[in-house]
């Protein structure tokens, strides 16, 4: 009989190679055939699931978007407050390090081989993008989308630093802080609604 394959499952096992593939040689100096012979295929078996080099890569991007979210709320979830939920953050990055800078390190160097408004405009980044947004939201019961967007510009700046060698960074003492600062900047924002409400009352 002949041998039936799961071709979503060998579509996935592909990309999680493609991974550290990229992650050796770079995007932009590797090729469909380099990245055929270190998966260990033909150049047809490549082609006939990813067209081009950039479509494995916006499939890697979804791919690891989607596995990101579902690795790090499973991870993290129990928390009861914000502060709990960003220090959970920080130790999840100390985990997961050198698989952040790794998938860092990639990002970048695919930006520096494209152009940057066909990247704005990529709706397979945008899908990406609101994952991680969601998630944030998710962990920290919030939908503030200003708050959500400064926690992760927070961790991709200490991904770089990471990236850069800063060996001073620390994960959880940042995530510590910014859990203090956003819960102090909540309580902020309660108190002035109560204020408002009461002046509109008096009125």
């Amino acid at each position: 009989m002949p041998k039936v394959v799961d071709h979503e499952q060998y579509r996935k096992e592909m990309l999680c190679k493609c991974f550290d593939l990229f992650a050796s040689k770079s995007y932009g100096s590797i090729t469909m055939r380099e990245i055929a012979q270190g998966l260990n295929v033909s150049t047809g078996t490549l082609y006939h699931y990813f067209p081009s080099k950039q479509a494995l890569f916006e499939q890697l991007v979804e791919e690891i978007s989607q596995q990101d979210v579902i690795a790090a709320l499973a991870e993290m979830s129990g928390v009861a407050t914000i502060e709990e939920a960003m220090s959970a953050l920080g130790r999840y990055l100390v985990k997961n390090e050198d698989y952040f800078i790794k998938w860092t390190y990639i990002w970048v160097d695919f930006c520096q081989h494209q152009d940057l408004n066909e990247i704005r405009n990529n709706n397979v980044f945008k899908r990406a993008n609101r994952n991680y947004k969601q998630a944030v939201c998710e962990l920290l019961n919030i939908q503030d989308p200003a708050i959500v967007s400064f926690v992760l510009s927070l961790v991709n700046g200490l991904i770089l630093e990471k990236l850069w060698c800063n060996e001073t960074i620390d994960f959880v003492e940042q995530c510590d802080l910014l859990g203090k600062m956003i819960t102090a900047y909540l309580d902020q924002q309660v108190g002035v609604r109560e204020r408002e409400k009461e002046a509109a009352e008096l009125n």
